[in-house]
């Protein structure tokens, strides 16, 4: 039992750890997707290279994704003035627009967001969990996926990093 609950912590665990230390495996994949927000406005894996993205895939029926959220509209709001990161929410709500976005109106979310559609789906390799949190390199590289709750301090630790990183690279807008 105990190495059956090792594991789990691990299994866990292990991508926070990664995300905040930079210690650990990458992802590796570079998805190709295209994605189109709540306002109208298409984006594509094309149009954010050069800038570090946040994606997270959650639901309005959630519990641990209503408390990312106001994470991720703290880290939108530190970094939209730079121009160098993108935080992108990506709803599996079933109903659609209809319950998302009244649902972002009232906790006050500013960062883009749209549906998740088959393809985009299928280019990140499926999800499995909610929430799901890809943190993408300036380079279009998925460097950490973390499912589950994302700890606002590993988050920002990644974002912070791969900003130093397209900084050192010269990808940085």
């Amino acid at each position: 039992m105990f190495v059956v609950l090792v594991l789990f912590v691990i299994h866990r665990l292990g991508p926070q750890l990664s995300a905040w230390t930079g210690i650990g495996p990458a992802e590796g994949s570079t998805p190709e997707y295209a994605v189109t927000l709540f306002d109208g406005t298409r984006l594509t894996s094309a149009d954010l290279r050069g800038k570090v993205v946040v994606m997270n895939v959650w639901a309005t029926w959630c519990p641990p994704c209503r408390v990312e959220i106001p994470a991720l509209q703290a880290l939108h709001e530190r970094t939209e003035g730079d121009g160098d990161v993108v935080v992108l929410g990506l709803s599996t709500d079933v109903p659609g627009a209809r319950v998302v976005e009244p649902f972002l109106a009232e906790r006050g979310v500013t960062y883009a967001n749209g549906l998740l559609d088959r393809d985009t789906r299928r280019a990140l390799g499926g999800i499995t969990h909610t929430p799901t949190t890809f943190v993408i390199g300036a380079d279009g590289v998925v460097r950490h996926k973390v499912l589950g709750f994302f700890a606002p301090p590993a988050m920002r630790a990644a974002v912070e990093r791969l900003r130093g990183e397209a900084d050192a690279e010269g990808m940085a807008p």
